[in-house]
């Protein structure tokens, strides 16, 4: 049950990256669809890590991925999709870094554990 309750806040956390940079920018995503993003990234990357990919290839595997869905929800230009993409990840690597240091909690792959340092 821990691993089910990780995994939804891992694609919740995601997807609320993606809500908060498309926000500030086109406001032209929905939040099923950040939903769709989010969960796709993360089934992704943890299907990449239960098949013991190098590490290089799970933390790769799902950037294109939410690129594409992001592309094509968004319905905007090349200019919007990318300061758009860029500030969703800039978002979802400071919610990262807060949630994996407030809360011990890798919120990309809850399969991983952080570790104890």
């Amino acid at each position: 049950m821990k691993y089910f309750s990780s995994f939804v806040a891992a694609i919740l956390l995601t997807s609320l990256s993606y809500v908060l940079g498309d926000l500030f920018l086109s406001k032209g995503l929905l939040i099923w669809q950040a939903l769709i993003i989010g969960a796709s990234v993360v089934i992704l990357g943890a299907t990449a890590e239960k098949l013991r990919a190098p590490m290089w290839l799970i933390i790769l595997t799902p950037f294109p991925v939410g690129m594409l869905l992001l592309f094509l929800f968004l319905n905007e230009g090349f200019t919007v999709w990318l300061f758009t993409y860029s500030l969703t990840l800039l978002i979802y690597v400071i919610i990262h870094v807060a949630v994996s240091s407030l809360f011990r909690f890798h919120s990309l792959i809850p399969a991983w554990k952080l570790s104890k340092s």
